[in-house]
């Protein structure tokens, strides 16, 4: 594969003293969802453009790739749920569905012309410092090693679907699947379908598949806070007028930020000052009251912690679904499952063809944060690094100890607003950092432990104000805490974060290994 070497000196590497014949990318990013294409946009912009992304899928969308249950959708409005520089008018609806996603990545792969520099079906299995030379040197699945002087990881927080932690649950004789890996040969017309779990997959799921089984039983461990979905189908001549007349665009993605901001945001970490969490409250209850027409069902649907606690969603179609005669939902726990059942602990026993686990994803877990072995300076493992000094990141991007690697979304990095803006902030911190270290002519670009903690230490600090530790959240059974009891988002306003990212003090790196590279001179 051809590259540009048309760019600024740092980024085309080339060979390092002491190092193997192999030439050395620039930059290796480890994903193709949106953040991996997001970083590999701005690098270009900034005229670094001696990178690969390296993608364990066969295409490229991160989570758009892989989940395809039926109903996946947004879960914010479209129009945040795309890059401020490429916005979309295409939208099918307020919420567009998850294939249209999937086309949107697709469409600024191709627009940007990073398709050259994408590797599909190339998983990585483990990145280890070469400290001799100031190279990331990141081996694969299928054995090939690649060589880079930084290294971005970019592989999103849900991309590894968790099993659920119940005896018995590979014992099951018949077919199992998870929402995250749809199997769609499976045809579940006329089948006796249990589904576990009801977070946010499920939430879509559920009225999807529901007419189309014989028997649907949902096994709910903690009921979810669901408000009315504001969402339509926006008509034709609508897209049309937002592609003609782009900057209309402005003022709708103005307002469906605003909406975001307040929803989550403000709600989340500004509890204490705010108090709209029970808004929200009274707004889910009323919804289910009008929705579900069994008062005991709607207390077992009735959350007993605070909005906000854990993911929230929205639905229109989600609730009602219980009002069908096919459709049960049981609150017991289950016990175990066997080769033809599940068994709860109130002794019932419920027979299925098709158990569907809907049951998330590993988040801040080990085997996710990262999904692979990282080693650092003197071998140090950055899973371990994280279970000894809890989760942290200064700027949600770079952790002491190691150098040239940088994350997307990393501890202290998601506030809950749109990813977007987020995967926009964090490529600008990153590309702050290499224009530096281009600049300087460094060899290598490390966070100072000083200004790690300090910034660790303000994060915690605001954590008094949040709503996870002030209303009720120790029964939400939420991802959002971690082993430490830490709820590792970033507890600030998204102006403050997109402010940061311009203006955080690159005096916070050391910047050091200062020599002249050669340019790479072969193909890869």
């Amino acid at each position: 594969m051809s590259q540009n070497t048309n760019v600024k000196r740092f980024v085309s590497t080339g060979r390092s003293k002491g190092t193997s014949s192999q030439s050395a990318y620039g930059v290796l990013i480890i994903g193709a969802g949106f953040s991996g294409i997001g970083v590999a946009i701005q690098l270009e912009k900034a005229g670094l453009g001696d990178y690969m992304i390296l993608e364990a899928g066969e295409g490229v969308g991160g989570a758009w790739h892989f989940n395809t249950y039926p109903g996946v959708a947004v879960d914010i409005p479209s129009f945040s749920y795309s890059f401020s520089f490429e916005k979309n008018p295409n939208w099918s609806r307020v919420f567009a569905k998850g294939n249209e996603l999937k086309s949107y990545a697709e469409h600024c792969v191709k627009k940007y012309k990073i398709e050259s520099k994408i590797a599909l079906n190339t998983s990585v299995v483990g990145c280890d410092f070469d400290e001799a030379n100031d190279l990331w040197c990141v081996r694969t699945g299928y054995g090939k090693e690649f060589k880079a002087r930084f290294l971005v990881g970019a592989t999103g927080v849900l991309n590894q679907p968790k099993k659920p932690e119940i005896k018995g649950v590979d014992d099951f004789a018949g077919i199992t699947m998870h929402t995250a890996r749809w199997d769609h040969s499976v045809d579940i017309k006329g089948k006796r379908v249990g589904i576990i779990g009801t977070g946010a997959s499920a939430l879509q799921v559920i009225p999807e598949i529901a007419p189309l089984t014989k028997q649907l039983t949902v096994f709910q461990r903690t009921p979810i806070w669901v408000l009315p979905k504001p969402d339509a189908k926006i008509p034709g001549k609508i897209r049309k007028l937002l592609s003609k007349y782009p900057l209309i665009q402005a003022p709708l993605r103005l307002v469906s930020q605003s909406a975001v901001e307040v929803g989550f945001v403000l709600t989340a970490h500004y509890h204490k000052q705010f108090k709209i969490a029970k808004y929200y409250e009274k707004l889910a209850l009323a919804h289910l009251e009008k929705q579900v027409e069994d008062y005991d069902i709607r207390q077992k649907l009735t959350p007993k912690y605070g909005f906000g606690c854990k993911r929230p969603s929205a639905s229109n179609n989600y609730l009602p679904t219980f009002n069908r005669s096919n459709v049960k939902l049981v609150v017991d726990p289950i016990d175990y499952i066997d080769e033809k059942s599940v068994h709860t602990q109130d002794r019932a026993k419920h027979d299925f063809d098709i158990l569907i686990c809907a049951t998330g994803f590993k988040v801040f877990e080990n085997g996710n944060m990262p999904p692979f072995p990282v080693k650092g300076v003197s071998g140090l493992d950055l899973e371990k690094w994280w279970d000894n000094n809890r989760y942290q990141a200064y700027e949600g991007v770079s952790i002491p100890g190691f150098p040239n690697f940088f994350m997307v979304l990393g501890p202290n990095g998601f506030n809950g607003a749109s990813y977007f803006q987020l995967i926009e902030m964090q490529a600008r911190h990153i590309v702050r950092c290499l224009k530096s270290a281009n600049n300087k002519s460094a060899r290598r670009v490390e966070i100072k432990p000083g200004a790690n903690k300090r910034f660790f230490v303000e994060m915690k600090s605001r954590s008094k104000n949040q709503v996870f530790f002030s209303n009720n959240c120790g029964v939400a059974n939420s991802y959002y805490f971690d082993k430490h009891g830490d709820v590792p988002f970033r507890p600030s306003t998204s102006l403050e974060a997109h402010w940061r990212s311009f203006t955080f003090p690159l005096s916070d790196y050391e910047f050091s290994g200062f020599d002249e590279f050669p340019q790479r001179s072969e193909a890869i």
